[in-house]
């Protein structure tokens, strides 16, 4: 735990197989991270820039699907071996592994591909990543009663993040073994979409992508739902603009967790604040949220688009994965 008063955790945002025989063991040691995520994006960078993997890959056969998954999952075995002593004694130690993204509006398929990959890579502190559709969330559902550990993933919206936790909620009610779920609340994509607007409507830039996901923090905490935290992903920040841990230091608060790329995750060790800043007064979110219509920006159709465009890039990384493998 990074901040073991708050329940506060740092997962790395990044898998490649020379890096877990490396630096990601030394993280941990140093008791910086203690959890991992993946998504079809992170691996088609990793398997198709990375030497590492060309002599497993030499001795592969059958579909480019087959060969995918036998890479990452080794990959993914590896991590939660070398996060089990942390899961062991209940400091997280989870890494998580996306279904295909194109199952996103299948929901018997994502539960059938969900169960496959937690059985075939058996490891029990893995976490199935989910995206947040209506197919998803019957998954969540499904899975989580299995007792099988799950990542909602591709979160922008409030209506998306609660649809979640009442899908892990049902879940847990079902569940003869205990479960543990996060909800992935994507941060930094909003401002990166939305800055430009805000300012030339003389509104601060930077914020709106902070206010959103500490509103959702705010309501999901109020559900209770078992064994479920927030999780804030993409919170990396491109260019220039703000410091490089600028969105991991906006929101520390009690039981949630910043899953951040490595880059990341240094700058806000060696720079970051560690002061407590969630949860944010309701009055001014309201208030940074009300400044919206002023900028002719309407935002639930906003983190709509961002929601389909973020499952078109996991769609179109895995397509390119696949392609390459063939």
């Amino acid at each position: 735990m990074y901040i073991k008063s708050l329940n506060f955790s740092l997962w790395a945002d990044f898998i490649e197989r020379d890096y877990l025989e490396g630096e990601f063991q030394d993280l941990i040691a140093k008791k910086i991270i203690n959890g991992a995520t993946s998504n079809p994006a992170i691996f088609k960078n990793a398997i198709l820039t990375s030497p590492a993997y060309k002599e497993q890959l030499s001795q592969l056969s059958g579909s480019a699907k087959d060969k995918y998954e036998a890479l990452a999952i080794t990959d993914i075995q590896r991590a939660a071996d070398l996060l089990k002593p942390l899961y062991d004694e209940d400091d997280d130690g989870f890494v998580s592994i996306e279904v295909d993204p194109n199952l996103c509006d299948d929901a018997q398929g994502t539960i059938a591909e969900g169960e496959r990959l937690y059985a075939r890579i058996d490891r029990e502190n893995i976490m199935i990543k989910v995206p947040a559709t209506q197919a998803g969330f019957k998954a969540m559902e499904v899975l989580t009663a299995q007792g099988i550990h799950v990542n909602a993933t591709l979160i922008f919206s409030l209506s998306d993040a609660m649809s979640c936790a009442k899908a892990f909620a049902l879940g847990a009610e079902q569940a003869s073994e205990k479960a543990y779920t996060v909800i992935s609340v994507f941060v930094s994509r909003v401002d990166r979409l939305l800055d430009e607007k805000m300012k030339a409507a003389g509104l601060a830039p930077g914020k709106l992508g902070i206010y959103n996901a500490a509103r959702i923090y705010n309501i999901i905490s109020t559900m209770n739902v078992p064994q479920c935290r927030v999780l804030f992903a993409s919170t990396g920040v491109k260019g220039d603009a703000y410091i490089p841990s600028y969105y991991i230091d906006q929101l520390i608060g009690a039981s949630c967790i910043n899953t951040a790329p490595i880059d990341t995750i240094h700058a806000y060790v060696e720079h970051g604040d560690v002061s407590e800043k969630l949860p944010l007064n309701e009055e001014g979110i309201n208030a940074h949220l009300a400044g919206l219509e002023q900028a002719d920006i309407d935002l639930e159709s906003v983190l709509k688009e961002l929601k389909e465009d973020g499952i078109k890039q996991f769609k179109d990384a895995f397509t390119q994965i696949l392609k390459e493998l063939e």
